[in-house]
């Protein structure tokens, strides 16, 4: 999930920011609470990964029933990539349907957060609305799609694939970095942002992995280029 998760390693100057002891109680508050949703909500979406693979071999299933090869004869340029692209954001879509519940939770607790440095509140803020965005990721219509590309000789794809890509593509928020958080941490949160940093890390190769192989499988299925 959460591919779009990052995690930064910045060293922190000493002195220049304030320490959890020290740092207002709004932003200490906010800080925990944050750290708690993100290690809840990576800790669910890690085990629901099988939940995910399902919805994802059924797309395929589906795919392989109604309209199997349909991409036969596709090109590879620039037009095939806008395809491809659709398909990484059919993937999207499942994935995000298929943890909508412990997004939701996350949300809830994330929307309310402020922070006296107004550079937290906005990442967090961006973050809540992207994720808002991608558990309502409508599943584009892939054979539909396809097959009118295919009857136009390949030349273009049709408009309703830009539009879901370029609205795909709009989706930017990433959660908060973990070196802006640690100026607000306590000696009790510093376990569950290990933790956090931890899960992060292992969701990010998982998905590189798993994503992949899972995109290459539906484009054999529509038989469409990388």
């Amino acid at each position: 999930m959460l591919g779009r998760l990052a995690i930064v390693a910045t060293v922190v100057a000493v002195g220049l920011t304030p320490s959890g002891a020290s740092a207002a109680p709004r932003d200490v508050s906010s800080t925990r609470s944050y750290l708690l949703a993100n290690y809840a909500l990576l800790r669910a979406v890690r085990a629901n990964e099988s939940a995910v693979e399902r919805n994802v071999m059924a797309l395929d299933r589906t795919l392989a029933s109604e309209c199997p090869n349909v991409g036969m004869g596709a090109p590879q340029n620039e037009e095939a990539q806008h395809m491809s692209y659709e398909v990484a954001g059919a993937l999207w879509s499942t994935l995000y349907h298929t943890d909508a519940s412990m997004i939701h939770a996350f949300i809830r607790t994330v929307g309310s957060l402020r922070w006296s440095d107004p550079k937290l509140t906005r990442i967090a803020q961006r973050y809540v609305k992207s994720l808002r965005e991608l558990v309502v990721l409508p599943l584009p219509d892939l054979c539909g799609d396809v097959r009118a590309w295919s009857a136009d000789g390949f030349k273009a794809v049709p408009a309703s694939t830009l539009r879901f890509d370029r609205h795909t593509e709009a989706v930017e928020g990433k959660s908060i970095p973990t070196h802006l958080l640690a100026p607000y941490e306590q000696s009790s949160d510093k376990a569950i942002a290990a933790h956090v940093a931890h899960l992060e890390v292992q969701l990010e190769d998982a998905e590189t992995m798993v994503g992949f192989n899972d995109w290459d499988t539906l484009l054999q299925t529509l038989a469409l280029n990388q």
